[in-house]
């Protein structure tokens, strides 16, 4: 009852399913598809932990029906690794402990490289200073603020913060610039 055959792209791959036209994409991935690393926090929008790339935005795949998004191109953190080797970020994350329990660790990731996304496209965010610009002026700042709807129950945003500073920013957060969340 209410099931539908739908097509999707999938970390590069073609995927068909037979699924609920009432199913969240994020039910779709791990329910019927099994990308388990896409993680099911609130199931409100409010943590991000279920944050995946689709045509490289980044959504909180909770809140999206799934046969909204046929035939667009979906990265989970599955798919952020090329040729089964980590990501640059996910190595910055092990390296700078951007991560405790790791549960929040998918969607913040899948957000990082969306955002960096947003910054080549030159998009502000509600604190971006210079809004004529020809381009956004990256600081601690600015990243917490992009990255404010993905929480850390842990406590590991300094860890976050310099890993996505040194792998995508390439302007690497002091020590001294440091904001305790």
């Amino acid at each position: 009852m209410g099931n539908a055959l739908m097509n999707f792209t999938i970390n590069g791959q073609s995927v068909e399913v037979e699924a609920d036209i009432r199913s969240s994409l994020l039910d779709l991935l791990r329910n019927s598809l099994g990308f388990t690393g896409t993680k099911k926090g609130c199931d409100q929008g409010a943590c991000g932990a279920c944050t995946v790339l689709v045509d490289g935005e980044r959504i909180n795949s909770c809140l999206a029906l799934a046969v909204q998004y046929q035939g667009r191109s979906i990265t989970t953190v599955e798919g952020l690794g090329i040729d089964g080797a980590l990501h640059p970020l996910q190595q910055a994350f092990v390296e700078h402990d951007g991560f405790q329990c790791g549960y929040c660790t998918p969607g913040q990731l899948c957000s990082a490289v969306g955002m960096a996304g947003e910054i080549e496209r030159n998009i502000p965010s509600v604190v971006t200073a210079d809004l004529a610009a020809d381009s956004v002026a990256i600081d601690e700042r600015e990243l917490r603020e992009r990255m404010s709807g993905n929480l850390c129950r842990c406590g590991a945003y300094n860890g976050i913060i310099e890993a996505i500073s040194e792998t995508l920013v390439k302007t690497p957060a002091s020590s001294q610039e440091r904001v305790r969340a």
